[in-house]
């Protein structure tokens, strides 16, 4: 029994362009909504507290953060609302993305596509977890032995904020490896066995970042090579049975092709 295709509606160039509009819209409108509800929490919740924790057991007792002008600590949680405000409203910003552009793409790449948003979510998380509980604290401690004999440590609450923050956020885009890969396999861009060959070179990429994304010293970067080396190598995984299905699915419609162009019986062809 063959199953019948639904016929392909293309819209009209200037109605995409009014989608476009108010997908940017109700996106921005999302951002606003979440920087005010973000700008509450860290007022009210002590978010700022909860990032100044891993620097606080090299603090002397009762000793805080410092500023040096009246308006650092308004800014300071303006920018941290506004930084919250993002992390809630990436949820509406992306259903946004993926309403727009999911139209385009077949069947397939979208069961593909969504179970990897999904596990994007999750793979954030764990990488901003464990920059918080293992490579901050590592992180601090090394920095702060540094020429104890001749300097006097005054933190700056904007410089340490920045310096926490960059490297939370670091830990959870680059935890998002095999989202990316499942993606491009999805969209036939990329194949486990290019992945597989190309394991040399994503070593020696993972060494380099990781470099660069931590303070340098060898406990904090190993912390994150290792987890992405693992990932990797989940990613291969996760390509190769997006590929498989894919290459099955081909098959199944070459199939279908050669069974349709067969000659019916009893007709000119077939005698």
């Amino acid at each position: 029994m063959k199953r019948k295709m639904k016929p392909l509606v293309e819209m009209p160039f200037l109605d995409h362009l009014e989608e476009l509009r108010w997908r940017i819209l109700w996106s921005l409108l999302a951002l606003a909504v979440g920087t005010v509800i973000g700008f509450v929490l860290v007022h009210y919740l002590g978010v700022l507290e909860l990032l100044i924790r891993p620097i606080q057991p090299l603090l002397e007792e009762g000793e805080g953060l410092k500023y040096f002008s009246p308006v650092t600590p308004f800014f300071i949680t303006l920018k941290l609302g506004i930084i919250v405000g993002f992390l809630l409203a990436f949820p509406v910003v992306v259903y946004h993305v993926w309403s727009f552009f999911s139209p385009a793409l077949e069947d397939h790449e979208k069961k593909a596509i969504v179970p990897a948003l999904y596990l994007g979510l999750v793979l954030f998380c764990a990488g901003v977890a464990l920059a918080y509980f293992g490579v901050l604290p590592l992180s601090l401690v090394f920095l702060s032995g540094f020429q104890q004999d001749y300097l006097d440590q005054a933190i700056e609450v904007g410089l340490y904020l920045g310096f926490v923050t960059r490297l939370l956020i670091a830990f959870g885009v680059v935890f998002e490896l095999p989202v990316v890969v499942m993606v491009l396999t999805a969209l036939g861009i990329i194949t486990p066995d290019f992945l597989r060959t190309k394991r040399r070179h994503a070593i020696v990429g993972i060494t380099v970042l990781a470099t660069l994304v931590t303070p340098g010293d060898p406990g904090s970067t190993l912390l994150m090579m290792a987890p992405m080396m693992v990932l990797y190598e989940v990613s291969i995984l996760l390509s190769r049975v997006i590929y498989r299905k894919q290459r099955a699915r081909d098959a199944e419609r070459e199939r279908e092709l050669a069974g349709t162009t067969e000659p019916a019986p009893g007709s000119v062809e077939a005698r």
